[in-house]
């Protein structure tokens, strides 16, 4: 049976978080993995499958569902 340690910490208020920045390139990245996505569908959806599943789940796992090209 395994023992649990915990450590007390005593919480920092007085910390404030940073404000998040828009950036371009996120922006530019994710269109250019959506115009990849999209040419490998037209010229062979059945072949590339593979392919667009694979640009498919590095965007799911690369990006963060908070992240938005939204400020």
């Amino acid at each position: 049976m395994a023992k649990v340690f915990t450590i007390p910490v005593a919480p920092s208020f007085g910390a404030k978080r940073k404000t998040r920045t828009s950036d371009p390139r996120y922006v530019d990245g994710q269109r250019l993995l959506v115009e990849a996505m999209k040419y490998l569908a037209q010229s062979d959806p059945v072949t590339n499958r593979s392919a667009i599943e694979l640009i498919s789940e590095h965007v799911r796992t690369r990006f963060r569902m908070s992240d938005s090209p939204l400020g």
